[in-house]
Order: C-alpha cells, then structure tokens, then sequence
C-alpha cells in the first residue's frame, strides 16, 4: 500500500535555516500572487545562493522563510504558489532530526 505524507502545517520546516531555491517560474508566480512587479519582488524577496547558481527566498532575522508567520496558527502567506522545494518536503528533501520536530504524519493512501 502506498504511503503519502500529510501536512500539519506546524511550520517547523519553515522555520529551518537555510536556502528555499527558487526557479524563474516560481519566481513569476510568487511576484503575481503578491501583486508585485517582477523587479521589486526580486529586490526585496530574493538573493543570490551561497554556491552563485540561482536565487534563494531571503530569510526573517531568526533564519526562518521571509513568507512564514508564526502564531497561534502558523502559515505560509505564500502556500498556493510556494515553491517546490517546499511542497517536496519530507519526501525529497528533510534536514537531521526532522521527524522529531515536524508534526505531519504519514498515512495509507486510499486505493481507488
């Protein structure tokens, strides 16, 4: 039976320092959906990996994504065209530990 992962929306890997890599298309679609012009948003929103290949989300002052807001119910302003990279976790990619702080859980898939 196949497994699929569901989402608590905990925000604990938002939290995770480290790059959210960005591609162009990611980058037009997260422009449009916060109704900014292309230049702005990558000014204001984006920087330029470690490694210089491509363009990462800039990070809040504490290391989480710049699109995260913690709170009682913890989000995502940007969940309807977040990145890949984000919709890919746990599955392809993780961090050390993270099955001890992230609150989503792993169910059988219902088989049509």
């Amino acid at each position: 039976m196949k497994m699929k992962f569901e989402c608590a929306r905990c925000g604990n890997c938002c939290r995770w320092e480290g790059c959210v890599k960005v591609n162009d298309g990611e980058i037009d679609a997260i422009a449009e959906f916060l109704g900014m012009e292309l230049n702005d948003f990558l000014e204001t929103y984006t920087c330029l990996r470690p490694d210089r290949t491509g363009l990462s989300l800039t990070e809040a002052e504490n290391g989480s994504c710049i699109f995260f807001e913690d709170g009682d119910f913890p989000r995502c302003r940007i969940n309807e065209v977040k990145p890949q990279q984000c919709r890919d976790f746990p599955l392809k990619w993780n961090f050390p530990g993270w099955e001890n702080k992230c609150g989503g859980t792993f169910v059988k898939e219902e088989e049509l």
